[in-house]
Parts: C-alpha cells; structure tokens; sequence
C-alpha cells in the first residue's frame, strides 16, 4: 500500500462518515477522495509527474489535505515548506530540493522568495486558484513501488543548515498503521490538529494516522490557545495532539478547561517536565502520554504508553521497532546508563535528500543516530535526558540542561525554563538560565539558583539566571537553544 492507498481505502470503507473539518467546511471520506483525484487530474494537466516535487508552502488547511493526497495519487512527492520562514530561508529549501511548482495561500504567499531565486519552479499555484485550473481525467493512486520517496520534510535546523529528509511509502504507511494500533484509533475518533501540517508530527503522526484509521482530522491553521479549547469541546475531541508549551500555558491558567471529551493527552516534539507531567494529571485526572520521534523516523518511534504509563519515560518502543543506547564507541550500555539512542526500522529514513554523507552519517548498520541522550530501565522504558549537542561541558564535568530546567520548574513562579551554556574564560562553558514567570508571580535569581543547589551538584548551578519574556520556539514548540546561546 501506499499513501494514496491510504485515503482510497478509508473512502471505501468509510464513504459517508466525516474525514475533514476545517471551520466550516467539512468533507467525507467519498468528498475528499473525489476531491483530490479531481486535483491530481489538474496537476498532471501542468505536466507534473511521478518523481517531480512539488513544494506546499500552506498553513493548516483544507487545501493543504487535498494538495498532499493529490499529489501522492500523481506519485509527485510533497515538499513541506515551513510557512514561518523567511525568503532567505525558502529560498535555501527550494534550491536544494529543486520542486518542480509550489502552491502558496495568500496569507502566506508574501514570505516566498522572487521566481528568479527559484529557477526550478515552473509554476506557482494559490490555494484559492486551484478549482479554476484545466482539468483532465481524475486520478487513481499510482501502483507505486513502497521504496519510492513519498515525502520530503526538512528538519527544524535548530543547529546548522536543514536537511531533507526523504521519507518513502513504507516509511509512511507503517507508521500510520502503528499509530493507529498504539492509540486504538477507531472511525469514532476525532483529533484536533493545530501543530503545523508541514511538520512531521502534524502531518503523518496526525494527518495520515486518522485517514488511515478512518477518524475524522479537525483543522486549526495555528494554535491559538481560546480558539483550541473551544473546539475541542464543539467537536467532542477525543485525541489531544499537544507539544510541552501547550501543556504549561493551560496549566498556567487559573481555571480547569473543558477537556472531558478527551481520552488521550498525547504529548511530543520535545520533552515534558516532570512537574507539569504531575500537576496535569493532578488536575485532569489523566496522564499525558509522551511520544518520541524524529522527522528521520517519521516520526514515531516509541510511546508511553497504551497499558502503563511509567511518568518521566517516552515508554517504549512502537511496534516492529527496535531502540537501544550506545556510549560513543557505539557499544550498548547497561540499563540505567546514559548514552545515545539509536533506532531501527521499517520507520527510519530513506535518507537526506542529495546529502549521502549526511545519510551515512546518521545512518550506520541500519541504526539511526539520534544524536538523543537517554537511558532504558529495567522494564525497557525509555528517558530522554538531553540532546547531544546541548550538554554543557563546564571544566570537564558534563552538565545536561534538562537535569537543571526540571529543578527550576519546581517554583511555582516559573512557567517555562531553559538551560544552556555560555562562553566562560577559566571553565570553557558556564551554565545560564533563561526564566519566563507565570503573570504575577515573582522570584529573584538568588532564589532559584538556592534551589538549585539544594538539588544538583555545584557546578550544574546556572552562574545567572535571566527573565525574558518569553523563549525562542520552532514552529512546533520546540526552544530553540541556538537563539539563546546568541543572546548570552
């Protein structure tokens, strides 16, 4: 099966019921795949064909669901272009992945760089041109081989140029039938999706899972806090589909939301602090689940869990998955110690668009380097300490951002922390905090920095402590510790 198979087969059997609600459009399963093959039929009137890419610089939208599974039944491969990024940054994406048209929206289309600084681009489409455009025949998904590339994502580049990951129908149908099978999904699910669509999570741990589960995908262009609880209790929401921001900005709130409809907190993109893990099951009276992945493993990869949730872990690996954790001369550790994880399976990657050394790099013996630092218990559940290229390295002694944020979350003062290292003469690096605070909360440095010491070692304890207003993020919520260290 491939991608397209996957709408086609939902509209078979489940013609009639709900696939898409985007304010106040909404579309079956039948609508949906007309809809598309409708599209194909016009996209391959412009001379796009199998293996062409074509970019999709959308928001969260109607056209962004029919765009994608149009060009999956043509076999043209989706290019996912972060909405959020500037010309200069499109621009990089587009000249190395080379698409052969991209379709924009208004609302967006200003951020697109000139035609002359995409030469490969035939043609740029707008969402809202699409109906006027020649049509031919509707179009039938391809029989398509499942190694061929299905998508390309670029990765966030919180460090260093972004890479196209490649993901192929392989890669993407197992992960969508796994994702359905780890979260029981059932046609009477509902998921509210405001994380971007052109971010892995979005669109396949999202996106193609309910397809594929036959559920129905409720659209938000972007999160905007009101608006997302106010669907979720319009449309009885059944999957909550958050990143660790979403989760302290309602937990900051002074009141307890309607949430009643849900029956999974899903968590992922970045890790949840412990506390906020244990004040939002204190007051919803369910656990969140964490996930992990990366756009490389596209992108789920482990989950806590569909029978016992362990708090602190991303759980364990999916189905047909295996992880395991090596120290640098790539041998596996014991249980308890850290070390980086790898992941195998039919999940990971075809590899990095026009980048092989990139692709070897990341990928050895069929293991992906996550560049993740982590731990497995006992039980063979997970725990992600930090990444690699985060940890501060302060006169020798390594120092892991998270062991210090998650300190810092205990003030009931502060809402968001994050942890880097700064240039420091005499010890190479010296640990920094950054601290938003709850509106009308205080606290002084001194006073954090006391807590720390009465938790870590002295020289994990940040040398300063500074407030801002609010942390750097990615487009799925991810702080952007790049940012941070520029500041200082």
């Amino acid at each position: 099966m491939n991608v397209a198979q996957l709408l086609e087969a939902s509209a078979r059997y489940h013609a009639e019921r709900p696939a898409v609600v985007a304010g106040e459009r909404h579309f079956t399963y039948r609508e949906l795949d007309d809809a598309c093959s409708v599209l194909a039929g016009r996209l391959r009137k412009l001379g796009l064909r199998p293996g062409d890419r074509l970019g999709l610089h959308l928001p969260n939208s109607a056209e962004f669901v029919q765009v994608y599974y149009a060009a999956q039944k043509l076999g043209v491969v989706p290019l996912s272009l972060n909405v959020t990024y500037a010309a200069e940054e499109i621009a990089y994406i587009v000249g190395d992945a080379t698409p052969q048209a991209i379709v924009t929206a208004a609302a967006v289309a200003g951020s697109l760089p000139p035609r002359d600084r995409m030469p490969s681009v035939r043609h740029v489409l707008h969402a809202a041109e699409l109906a006027a455009l020649a049509g031919g025949e509707p179009v039938r998904a391809l029989d398509l081989d499942r190694e061929a590339t299905a998508a390309i994502l670029y990765t966030s580049a919180t460090t260093g140029r972004p890479k196209g990951v490649m993901l192929s129908h392989a890669n993407v149908v197992s992960n969508a039938y796994a994702t359905v099978h780890h979260l029981r999904m059932t046609p009477d699910d509902r998921g509210l999706c405001a994380v971007p669509m052109f971010h892995c999570f979005g669109q396949n741990f999202v996106m193609n899972a309910l397809v594929c589960g036959g559920g129905v995908l409720v659209v938000q262009e972007r999160f905007v806090p009101d608006a997302f609880v106010e669907a979720i209790a319009r449309h009885r929401i059944t999957l909550f589909y958050g990143v660790p921001a979403m989760y302290i900005l309602f937990l900051a709130m002074d009141r307890t939301l309607d949430f009643g409809s849900v029956r999974i907190f899903f968590s992922a993109a970045a890790t949840l602090p412990t506390d906020v893990e244990r004040r939002w099951a204190e007051r919803y009276g369910r656990p969140v689940a964490q996930g992990y992945g990366l756009t490389e493993c596209s992108p789920f990869a482990a989950w806590n869990h569909d029978y016992a949730i362990r708090p602190g872990s991303v759980g364990t690996p999916i189905e047909g998955v295996e992880m395991r954790v090596v120290d640098g001369e790539g041998r596996e550790v014991p249980d308890g110690e850290l070390g980086e994880i790898l992941i195998k399976g039919p999940n990971v990657m075809k590899g990095y668009f026009g980048n092989p050394a990139a692709t070897a790099e990341a990928i050895r013996d069929g293991w992906l380097h996550s560049g993740d630092i982590g731990y497995r218990d006992a039980g063979g559940y997970y725990y992600l300490v930090d990444r690699v290229k985060d940890m501060i390295n302060v006169a020798g002694f390594k120092v892991f951002p998270r062991e210090v944020e998650e300190v810092l979350y205990r003030h009931e003062a502060v809402k968001e922390a994050a942890v880097v290292g700064v240039p420091d003469p005499v010890r190479g690096e010296a640990v920094k905090a950054f601290v938003v605070l709850r509106e009308g909360r205080a606290v002084t440095p001194e006073a954090l920095q006391e807590i720390c010491r009465g938790a870590v070692a002295s020289y994990k304890v940040p040398e300063k402590v500074e407030f801002i207003a609010a942390l750097p993020k990615n487009p799925t919520g991810k702080i952007l510790k790049k940012e941070l260290r520029r500041l200082g």
